[in-house]
């Protein structure tokens, strides 16, 4: 049997499993890729040569596991960010394309800047790991509760060479004041939406950097007084929002005595990344 004919049969228990066509030919040809250790070239290049010997069962197991809709980034370990690959596990987000857009929007605001930056629930440290590789003059704090988490974000970091400060707290340490910029993408979404999530993230990512509360503003309702104290004036907040949020977290930004510079839409056009700023002129906040 060759490759490609074990492949087929991972795409016929996908499909089987619920999965459209095309997105069980893509994890399937993921997994593969993932089981033999292969690079793109090189799956073009062998995926009609004969199976290696005991790939079709190790291929079986983890195409049972995605039809279970385990996601695909936990079964192989990895996920792209930002043109790195990211371990991750079940303790973190997967990092997502449109969180990329907190990193788009910090860039303009470091280069070539000595600058203290905080990022607050860092997961796998994608959004940490990646500034402090493209701005290397930055001191970098990333914070998570968990400790299982701040695990893989240090072993993400040492894999990069990547100089991130990794603390255990729930949103800055009481020490950190006077910062340049925070950059978070704070659990979002709404309870109510819970049963109406895909099961590869409802029932496989951890609920706690997902679900925020009724409307799913909690995280946000109480990141955006301590973010405001915390920033020096003229400090920047960036952050990741929910579909639909956008006009809620505007007025939540201003209560805080924050000002709105902007909100940057994601590749589908929704409104996705909150640029605030502390005010120059020092007052109560």
């Amino acid at each position: 049997m060759t490759v490609r004919e074990c492949v087929d049969g991972g795409v016929r228990l996908l499909t089987d499993a619920g999965f459209p066509i095309d997105e069980a030919r893509l994890d399937a040809a993921v997994l593969a890729r993932h089981a033999l250790g292969w690079s793109l070239a090189e799956w073009a290049a062998g995926s009609r040569d004969d199976a290696p010997p005991a790939f079709a069962e190790e291929l079986r197991g983890l195409i049972t596991r995605r039809a279970a809709r385990e996601p695909v980034a936990y079964i192989t370990g990895k996920r792209d960010f930002y043109g790195r690959t990211f371990r991750v596990s079940p303790a973190v987000l997967i990092p997502r394309p449109e969180t990329e857009g907190i990193v788009e929007a910090a860039l303009p605001l470091l280069r070539g800047i000595e600058l203290t930056i905080a990022d607050i629930g860092t997961g796998s440290g994608c959004l940490a790991i990646t500034l402090a590789l493209e701005c290397p003059r930055a001191r970098i704090v990333a914070t998570d509760t968990s400790v299982a988490a701040l695990d893989v974000a240090r072993e993400n970091a040492r894999a990069m060479d990547a100089r991130v400060e990794f603390v255990q707290a729930e949103w800055l340490p009481a020490d950190l004041t006077s910062i340049d910029l925070i950059i978070t993408n704070p659990p979002y979404v709404p309870e109510h939406d819970r049963a109406s999530l895909m099961a590869d993230v409802r029932d496989f990512e951890p609920a706690s950097a997902l679900f925020a509360g009724p409307d799913g503003l909690d995280a946000i309702r109480v990141l955006l007084p301590i973010a405001a104290r915390a920033l020096k004036p003229g400090g920047s907040l960036i952050m990741e929002i929910g579909a639909g949020h956008d006009s809620q977290v505007a007025e939540l930004i201003v209560r805080a005595g924050l000002h709105l510079e902007r909100i940057r839409p994601d590749l589908a056009g929704i409104p996705r990344v909150v640029v605030a700023k502390r005010p120059l002129k020092d007052q109560e906040i």
